[in-house]
């Protein structure tokens, strides 16, 4: 997982072109950007949400096979728990239609990233994430994830 700030974007230029590709879109992205999917190249999708923040996520923690994901809210924060994938419970095997598998917390603490106000994360397929926590209460927010091809 990569944890920074995007006004630093530039700095992530030597990682996988789409990534930095991505973010670089994220950098110029206006907060008013209207629901939905955006192509951003033949590798790379902006997808662009609204939802009100949880006290957890349903599901646990996701982790993606085939996708990076680069979660940035536009509006609002969210807390994003984290964890290595070998160190969670698959409690779902993997969806290759929707190329997600879930999992359990263990005994073990995990990390946790609070995202929004100019900072984002970048979740690679061994990082589970539990998305869509508030910080302090439940807020809306809008959010912008960048799906890169893996």
């Amino acid at each position: 997982m990569i944890i920074d700030n995007l006004r630093n974007y530039k700095f992530y230029n030597f990682l996988q072109e789409d990534i930095f590709i991505g973010l670089e879109f994220l950098s110029k992205m206006d907060k008013n950007i209207d629901l939905g999917v955006y192509e951003i190249n033949e590798r790379a999708k902006a997808i662009i949400t609204e939802y009100e923040t949880k006290e957890f996520f349903e599901l646990g923690y996701e982790a993606h096979q085939n996708v990076i994901d680069i979660q940035y809210p536009l509006v609002g924060r969210e807390r994003i728990l984290w964890s290595h994938i070998d160190d969670l419970k698959l409690t779902h095997e993997y969806n290759p239609v929707k190329d997600v598998s879930y999992y359990g917390k263990t005994s073990l603490d995990v990390n946790q990233v609070d995202i929004g106000n100019g900072v984002f994360a970048i979740m690679f397929p061994s990082d589970a994430h539990s998305p869509q926590k508030f910080i302090v209460e439940p807020q809306v927010i809008k959010k912008a994830t960048i799906k890169v091809k893996y």
